[in-house]
């Protein structure tokens, strides 16, 4: 048998509003309910941010524990990661929710470029969130927007800032950023491979380039991530109608690939982490 595919889903990030698309959960019940529904699709990963009052993302960590603690009773064994992203706030403030000790969080080792501003990462910053993911024993998932970040996080492993193996998400598809191309795809993966042979690895589309990612994720073996954060259309001219229904498509690119969908026991098997009972 192959080996199982995880499926992360993103269920709200920090961008896409109900203007957007009024799928986009941003209220503690949406995003609740909306995992639920994802999880049961398919999903095994929950990657979560948090909005405030007025919709606006926030890296509050009041608000991450409420969130964390309704997933964890409505979705019992799913595998909860928080998001330290810059968009959501700003220094150590964006690492508030990580004496929480979620199970996994996102951590970006350096910076690159966002539509319309860059995506800064200094170096103290990005080893200060290390430590304090090593310190509550927190899975970092590398997101990686650029191969440069590939090394950087290999780098940190092997002098011990990181904990490995290594699980490294290859996001591809943002506007400045690295494009969806699929040979520097297949250079990501030999890259990690010959650095990091032991690391896990998944990918992520933006935008109309989600399908196209999950697809090729699937079909070389590694793991993949759907969700509204990264993609509001189901098609050019259709919006995504859910997150489940995101998952279910990715899903149903595992079943062309002959790919069983990851379990949440065998999701956290696969990334080291600890059990839950069921």
């Amino acid at each position: 048998m192959s080996k199982p595919c995880i499926i992360c889903v993103a269920i709200t990030g920090s961008v896409p509003t109900q203007a957007d698309n009024p799928a986009v959960p941003v209220t503690f019940t949406e995003q609740i309910e909306s995992t639920h529904a994802s999880f049961e699709a398919g999903a095994s990963i929950a990657h979560c941010h948090v909005r405030d009052d007025q919709g606006k993302p926030t890296s509050d960590a009041e608000r991450f524990a409420r969130l964390k603690e309704g997933i964890e009773k409505h979705c019992l064994g799913m595998v909860i990661q928080l998001s330290t992203g810059g968009r959501s706030g700003s220094g150590r403030d964006r690492g508030g929710m990580l004496p929480l000790a979620p199970d996994m969080a996102s951590l970006s080792v350096g910076s690159n470029n966002f539509p319309t501003r860059v995506y800064e990462n200094s170096p103290d910053l990005v080893n200060w969130l290390a430590a304090e993911m090593l310190k509550y024993d927190v899975k970092p998932e590398i997101e990686a927007f650029d191969l440069s970040h590939i090394v950087q996080a290999t780098r940190m492993a092997a002098d011990g800032r990181l904990k490995g193996p290594l699980y490294v998400q290859f996001v591809m598809g943002v506007k400045n950023a690295m494009p969806a191309d699929k040979r520097i795809f297949d250079f990501y993966i030999e890259t990690l491979n010959r650095l990091a042979p032991n690391a896990e690895w998944c990918a992520a589309g933006v935008g109309p380039a989600q399908v196209q990612v999950n697809e090729w994720s699937i079909a070389q073996g590694g793991h993949t991530r759907t969700g509204l954060e990264d993609n509001i259309r189901w098609d050019r001219d259709t919006l995504a109608p859910s997150n489940a229904a995101l998952v279910q498509r990715a899903v149903g690119l595992c079943e062309k690939y002959e790919r069983p969908v990851a379990t949440w026991q065998q999701a956290r098997e696969i990334l080291g982490l600890r059990q839950v009972a069921a």
